[in-house]
């Protein structure tokens, strides 16, 4: 089997030679090909030599347009910082929603616009066109409360949940309409499934989450099924208290990270959601050995049971030795579901 076929017969309940993996590479990939950060970043031509260079090298089930979460704010109009050789970042001091107000005149870019958001839908396409019939393409968009806090600031949107919620929700309809434009463009381009980045989502106790959160995740991953692709969720951090909320979204895979029990999300989201993750990317696959990421991802396997896929809890560090991410291969493909 290759990628292509083996993770989308676990998706749909088919039998399959052995376990997925789809760890997440980005400053990793970059220093695959020697290329800095920076031009990773920006273009999309180096993204994909890199992903398709570490796909090929770890045996890897996918390849990714994911680099940084600050394109959709870019295009916004925001402060963002460029560096050489890491990723581009919000200006968080000078954040583009310090005034309430500059949201009713801020327009949804255009994700065809030449803008960093289109550069990553020429990323699907070239992905797609190199590496798409053997391996799934996966597309990248950030989820309500991550692009909030890019727009608005993170501290400055913890408040606005108590003392402006109708801001919100107007906020958060901008950034549905925006994120499901963007999906759109990279699933036309070739994307097979979207990434679905709330990292920011992670902070919030289940009052808000249910009350704010939910239901435009909820909104976004219906609109992605709508369109006829797939959704991957990847919220960072210990989503402990928002567990049964995240499995009643119907995403089709949930990462689960390293602060969270694999057995737990299992317990609270039931049998039938497909579950990645989750052993810690630093103090496990960085820095130990490979008997002991086999012995971690093992554990993983036993708790999450036979809808699973092999991964890290989030990205793999740029400076992981090349055997212990090889470790996670010899473990996927010599075991199935």
């Amino acid at each position: 089997m290759n990628g292509r076929q083996r993770v989308f017969g676990l998706l749909e309940g088919r039998p399959v030679d052995c376990l997925p993996q789809l760890p997440i590479t980005m400053m990793f990939a970059a220093d695959r090909i020697g290329a800095g950060y920076g031009k990773y970043s920006a273009d999309h031509r180096v993204l994909a030599a890199g992903q398709i260079r570490t796909a090929e090298e770890f045996d890897f089930d996918f390849v990714s347009c994911i680099s940084d979460p600050a394109r959709e704010a870019a295009d916004c109009g925001a402060a963002i910082e460029y560096f050489d050789d890491q990723p581009p970042a919000v200006n968080e001091s000078q954040a583009l929603l310090g005034d309430k107000t500059v949201l009713a005149g801020l327009k949804v870019p255009d994700p065809l616009g030449a803008g960093r958001m289109h550069d990553r839908v020429k990323a699907a396409a070239l992905l797609s066109e190199k590496a798409g019939g053997q391996l799934p393409v996966e597309g990248w968009i950030e989820g309500p409360c991550a692009e909030a806090a890019d727009l608005r600031g993170i501290n400055t949107l913890m408040l606005d949940f108590y003392d402006d919620p109708a801001f919100i929700r107007d906020l958060f309809d901008f950034i549905l309409e925006m994120e499901l434009r963007f999906a759109k463009a990279q699933v036309d381009a070739g994307a097979d499934w979207i990434g679905l980045g709330d990292a920011a989502a992670s902070l919030v106790g289940p009052q808000i989450y249910e009350e704010f959160i939910w239901p435009y995740e909820k909104k976004l991953v219906d609109g992605l099924h709508a369109m006829g692709t797939r959704v991957r969720l990847h919220i960072c951090g210990n989503i402990s208290r928002i567990l049964d909320g995240i499995g009643r979204l119907g995403c089709d895979i949930v990462d689960i990270d390293f602060l969270v029990s694999l057995a737990q999300a299992r317990e609270a989201m039931g049998p039938d959601q497909v579950l990645l993750g989750n052993i810690d990317p630093v103090a496990v696959l960085r820095n130990g050995t490979p008997e002991g990421i086999t012995a971690a991802i093992a554990q993983c396997h036993r708790e999450a049971g036979s809808r699973y896929i092999v991964s890290a809890g989030c990205e793999v560090p740029r400076d992981t030795p090349p055997e212990n991410l090889l470790a996670l291969r010899d473990y996927a493909r010599s075991h199935q579901p």
